[in-house]
């Protein structure tokens, strides 16, 4: 089957069989790797992009599920919330090994984008990622310090 993909504001006309998982499509048919590989079953994070706005796991999402949603990845996150996180993210030195990364970033500008000035109970009930480095307390560090930089509260 042929799928019309919206990709950070790219189409991608894309054959596949409707089960193939997006994570799949983004990194072997189109290149797109910064989007991680790390459990397949939706659990670790590390495959977070936004469908819709929405931070989804799509090592088991199926491309026929998002043919019609337009999907933002890592490469993508280029709006004043992402160059927040970004910058917060090195500022509080939240990368150790930097394999979750994309996707904690992928969630926390989900959150930022609801929720413009989280608690550490927001964060921690949404950022539900897996970083095996244990990077969390930097991670609530970061996300306060983007959202102050963004107009919330620190």
């Amino acid at each position: 089957m042929t799928f019309t993909l919206a990709i950070n504001g790219r189409e991608y006309l894309v054959e596949s069989e409707p089960e193939v998982p997006l994570l799949w499509i983004l990194r072997d048919v189109l290149g797109l790797t910064g989007t991680k590989f790390g459990c397949g079953v939706a659990a670790c994070g590390a495959c977070t992009v936004h469908v819709d706005g929405r931070a989804m796991r799509t090592c088991t999402l199926p491309v026929a599920a998002v043919a019609d949603k337009t999907i933002t990845t890592i490469e993508g996150l280029d709006d004043a919330v992402g160059t927040a996180l970004r910058a917060a993210w090195l500022s509080h030195q939240v990368p150790q090994c930097g394999y979750c990364q994309s996707g904690m970033l992928m969630s926390a500008a989900a959150l930022l984008a609801t929720q413009p000035r989280p608690s550490d109970a927001e964060i921690d009930r949404t950022l539900t990622n897996i970083c095996r480095c244990g990077t969390y307390q930097r991670i609530r560090r970061a996300i306060h310090a983007a959202a102050a930089t963004l107009g919330g509260a620190a």
